[in-house]
This record gives C-alpha cells, sequence and structure tokens, in this order.
C-alpha cells in the first residue's frame, strides 16, 4: 500500500473578519481583460500572490503551488514553468517524493534570474517516520539537502502520527508500513516532535512552525506545551469539508489556515479511491457552474477564491499552462456574501484524505 499522497486569517464570510492579507505589489490587470476564463495565458497578469501575514510577521503567499501527486519525470519543469507564471509558494513534503526535482526547478529559476531564493516560500514537512526528536534535525536537514536550499520558509508535522523510524538509506520515503508491510506505530510523544520543530526554528533551519491533519483537541493541546505556537495550520478544506469550528479556533489563535484538496473529490480520483468516486464533482455541481458562469470564470477558480476570499491559503497544481495561470487568478473578482454562503452550504462533513479509506488503521479523525 502506497503512502497517503495529499496535499496547508479567517475564515468568515464577512471582510471584515479577514486576516491582514497583503496586496501584491504590481497592480491588478483591468478586470475586463481577466473576465474569461477561455482567454490566452498572456492575458493574465504574472504578479506575485498576494500574502498573509503570520503571527510572526512572516509574509505567505495566499496562492502556491502544491507538489502532491506531481510525477518526477516533470516535476523541475513544473516547478520551473511555474515561478515563470508568478508562484512563488511550493508545498512539498518528503512523503511526495519528489524533493530533488522541485528543487532542481528552482535552482534553475535562481541561475535564469527569474527570481531569488528570499522572493520563494519554501514548504516541506516531517514525515510520521521521523517523530522522535533525534531524527527530526537530520531528516530536515536532508530534505533542505535535496532542495539545495539552506532553510524553509515552512517546515509542517504532516500527521499526528508517529511511525517506526526507517532509514532514508533503507527506504525514502518510508511511506506509513515498515519492511514487513505492516504498520508500527512509535511512542514519540508529539510534544516531544513539536519541540524538536521548535529547535530547528529558534537555529533558523525553519522560518515558521506549521502543523496538518490536526484537529481542535489537538491544537488546544499544542497551546499547552508549545513555546511558539504553530504559525499554520494545513487540513483538507473544500465545500463538502468547511471545518468551521476548526477554523474558528485557527482564527482565535491568530493561525493562519492553508487548505489542501480544494476541489474535493476530484483530488482523489487518480488514487481510484471508491468514496471519491461515488461523490458528485464540485465542478460539475450546478450552484458552482452557476457562479462560474455568472463571473465568467471556471469552477475550479470559484472554488479556489471562496478559500481566498476567507483568508484561507490554496495549493492546487496543474501541468497545463492556462489552468496554472487561472488558479493563481483568483483574487482578481469576488465572489458577494449569499454566494459565500451558498458554496459554503454544501458541506457534508465530507472527508477523503483519511488514512481509513486507505485501509490503514489509524482513526485520527474519529
Amino acid at each position: 500500500m502506497q503512502a497517503i499522497r495529499r496535499t496547508t486569517a479567517l475564515f468568515s464570510s464577512r471582510s471584515s473578519h479577514l486576516p491582514a492579507i497583503t496586496p501584491p505589489r504590481a497592480p491588478a490587470l483591468p478586470r475586463l481583460q481577466l473576465i474569461n476564463s477561455h482567454l490566452s495565458t498572456r492575458s493574465y497578469s504574472k504578479m506575485p500572490s498576494p500574502t498573509v501575514k503570520l503571527s510572526n510577521g512572516k509574509e505567505m503567499p495566499l496562492v502556491g503551488f502544491g507538489l502532491w501527486k506531481v510525477n518526477n519525470d516533470t516535476c523541475a519543469d513544473q516547478v520551473y514553468n511555474a515561478i515563470k507564471t508568478g508562484y512563488r509558494l511550493f508545498d512539498g513534503a518528503c512523503d511526495y517524493g519528489n524533493e530533488v526535482e522541485a528543487g532542481q526547478g528552482v535552482a534553475r529559476a535562481i541561475k535564469d534570474g527569474l527570481v531569488k531564493r528570499e522572493e520563494l516560500f519554501i514548504v516541506s514537512k516531517l514525515w510520521n517516520s521521523f517523530h522522535d526528536k533525534e531524527r527530526v534535525k537530520p531528516i530536515a536537514k536532508k530534505q533542505l539537502a535535496d532542495w539545495g536550499i539552506d532553510y524553509f520558509d515552512l517546515y509542517i508535522i504532516h500527521f499526528p502520527i508517529a511511525l517506526k523510524y526507517v532509514d532514508p538509506s533503507v527506504r525514502y520515503p518510508p511511506g506509513f508500513f515498515d519492511e514487513n508491510d505492516k504498520l508500527s506505530l512509535s511512542k514519540a510523544p508529539l510534544e516531544e516532535t513539536y519541540h524538536a520543530m521548535e529547535e530547528l526554528y529558534d537555529e533558523g533551519l525553519i522560518k515558521a512552525i506549521g502543523i496538518s491533519n490536526y484537529n481542535g483537541g489537538l491544537l488546544l493541546d499544542v497551546e499547552r506545551y508549545a513555546k511558539t505556537l504553530p504559525h499554520t495550520l494545513q487540513i483538507e478544506h473544500h465545500p463538502y469539508l468547511v471545518q468551521q469550528d476548526l477554523l474558528n479556533l485557527c482564527k482565535s489563535r491568530n493561525i493562519a489556515v492553508t487548505a489542501y484538496s480544494s476541489f474535493g473529490p476530484q483530488s482523489f480520483l487518480e488514487l481510484n479511491m471508491q468514496k471519491a468516486k461515488d461523490t458528485p464533482l464540485l465542478f460539475e455541481h450546478s450552484s458552482i457552474k452557476s457562479i462560474a458562469d455568472k463571473h465568467g470564470k471556471s469552477p475550479a477558480q470559484v472554488l479556489l477564491r471562496w478559500a481566498t476570499q476567507r483568508g484561507i491559503a490554496v495549493i492546487p497544481k496543474s501541468n497545463n499552462q492556462e489552468r496554472l495561470a487561472q488558479n493563481l487568478d483568483v483574487t482578481s473578482f469576488d465572489l458577494s456574501e449569499d454566494e459565500i454562503k451558498q458554496i459554503s452550504g454544501l458541506d457534508k462533513g465530507l472527508r477523503f484524505n483519511n488514512p481509513l479509506n486507505y485501509g490503514i488503521d489509524v482513526p485520527i479523525f474519529a
């Protein structure tokens, strides 16, 4: 069985509740120039995404490029092209198995003068097999070496699950299962892992601390022992899984939220997940299509704008140049409050990125 692959302010439909979002320096293109989704990508601005200010003052782009399920053979070119298009945030992970190639794309873009390292926001994640405190720094340094960089702008605990250590020289990325194809848990407590993350932060190896796939109870527990509260929480978030109570909790703690799998079941069809195949696609939902037609945008742009307009960062991906540009262009139009409520009303509490959906018996969302 493969490891779970996935894909990271707030959060009310009212603009007065938005986080501090810094607009891009370049002026937006005229609205008429951006109105139709069928326009050539040459009509799209290559200005950087607006940013969300984290609790430590660091600026995080509101729209990034997710590296989950990006093929190794094309990853370097996709990262390079994304930088050319205007992307500055890249969301990677040990578990995605493509950090070397992503780093090659970054290095080529820097060499060609497209961008400077300090203009990028590079995200990676600590995998479950490296939660023991003595394993955190070595694996973070390996991942930095894979990317060919000196620091991560954000480093995230990928799942609140500690697994048996697997030496990277034996198998990397290690996935969920041991050498006997069994799930072997470690006794490393999350508190210990988090303190090791704080050490990375204090040493400057990472510029912000993130957590992912945490529920409200775990988030409150972090608050009990953390010297530095997490700067971000990355969660599955789409109209079928809104998680408003968790968003409200993050807002009250000044923790920025990044959404993964913003398109709901669409993200999991290629994994042949039955639950995704049994769920109506958001791209084809009549409400989403109607709103998209009204604004002259694609359903994907509407779904992304539903998140970003509420202060939630998004990390879509595409290997299609026009969709790549469209995904970045999700701040040039606004949804009405009624439209946001209509989309939020599709909530079913339907989660796809659950270990149980992959036959992995760790019910972390129970």
